[in-house]
């Protein structure tokens, strides 16, 4: 679907952080807040769209990347005349590529104009007042979710209150204490019965522990094992590990290169690639990649653990796609995330419905957040 061009008259980012009451837990570290950075893209129309870029870590992250926003993205775009939404991408990204390398700072940067390129192209789809999942090729609105982000302590409690709202799908966080993940793999398995459990190391294992604790997960009928070892291990690692499981390996939220993804789709080594569209290559390179992994016969879930903005532009992406993947859902308190991921908040057993609104179907209220507002 083509459109008349039209010209980007300001970018600007917000800040914000909500204070949780229990932590969310990783192998790695600890998040005490649910930090966002939305940005918001307006033409000289007057059309507005959103977008959100990956700010988790390292904890003063999202300031910065609102400043990295507004104070050196924004102004590259400003007057700016784009004939289709990745052009305002590879705009950003030609232009900042040496001040990247300067800075060491390839991760913000890439995070920063992915989220700003999530904004173009809900922009984009307003502007041809069609809803961004059909934009992307969809011919169904209805996708699979499952619920993520379930910490070690109060697993059960957590699943628990997941499937009473709707879910029939679960991820559990592991790699701290392997009876334990294993008595919570239980009690998960047990919850959930037939429906999907997967569990994420979060990068947690060297390949030694790997290859010792994974193949005693064999009798939880996992869906997935997701990034066990560190995503930059070597591949013969990764080929090791994945000769003595019987279930599917997952990466694909810290490959942040088309060459690193066309690896390992050439690969038979993942059988679920997670890109996560705030963090890396926005809708202008995630959509072609999800394509390349639905072709290459494995499955696609997009990676997420944000705010709304971003889980809602995740769920256009995938339902425009297609495939048989899930939508990853955090399950944890953050308003941040309800307030503003639309339908995704409805779950009625195990699936979401998109509508038919243009773009993202929502306009956020800042105004309601404004008490968590930081930068």
């Amino acid at each position: 679907m083509t459109s008349p061009p039209f010209t980007i008259r300001s970018v600007r980012a917000f800040g914000y952080r909500y204070p949780l009451t229990t932590p969310v837990i990783t192998s790695f570290g600890r998040m005490a807040d649910r930090p966002a950075v939305f940005v918001r893209v307006e033409d000289t129309d007057g059309n507005a769209g959103w977008g959100e870029v990956w700010c988790n870590f390292p904890a003063p992250g999202a300031e910065h990347r609102v400043r990295l926003v507004n104070e050196v993205l924004a102004p590259a775009l400003a007057g700016f005349r784009a004939c289709e939404p990745s052009a305002a991408f590879e705009r950003l990204t030609q232009g900042t590529s040496v001040l990247a390398l300067q800075s060491g700072e390839a991760g913000p940067f890439a995070q920063s104009i992915a989220g700003i390129d999530l904004a173009v192209w809900d922009l984009h789809a307003r502007r041809q007042n069609v809803a961004l999942w059909k934009l992307l090729g969809g011919s169904r609105n209805r996708i699979k979710v499952y619920a993520s982000g379930i910490n070690p302590v109060g697993a059960e409690r957590t699943a628990e209150a997941a499937l009473g709202r709707g879910y029939r799908a679960l991820k559990l966080k592991v790699g701290f204490d392997p009876a334990a993940d294993r008595t919570n793999l239980a009690a998960l398995r047990h919850l959930v019965g037939q429906g999907m459990l997967a569990t994420d190391v979060n990068q947690g294992w060297t390949i030694e522990q790997a290859l010792e604790l994974a193949p005693q997960l064999e009798l939880f009928g996992l869906a997935w094992l997701e990034e066990p070892i560190r995503a930059d291990r070597p591949r013969e690692e990764w080929k090791a590990l994945r000769q003595v499981i019987r279930f599917p390996l997952a990466a694909g939220e810290n490959i942040a290169s088309r060459a690193g993804f066309a690896e390992v789709l050439g690969e038979q080594v993942l059988g679920v690639v997670q890109p996560d569209i705030a963090k890396w290559g926005g809708l202008s390179l995630c959509a072609g990649v999800a394509r390349d992994i639905l072709k290459s016969g494995k499955m696609f879930c997009p990676h997420y653990l944000g705010a709304g903005i971003g889980l809602l532009a995740s769920a256009h992406l995938l339902a425009g796609v297609g495939g048989d993947g899930l939508l990853e859902v955090d399950c944890n308190e953050n308003p941040l995330r309800d307030r503003f991921c639309g339908p995704v908040l409805n779950v009625r057993d195990g699936m979401i419905e998109l509508g038919d609104e243009a773009g993202l179907g929502i306009v956020p209220d800042l105004a309601s957040i404004e008490q968590y507002r930081t930068a």
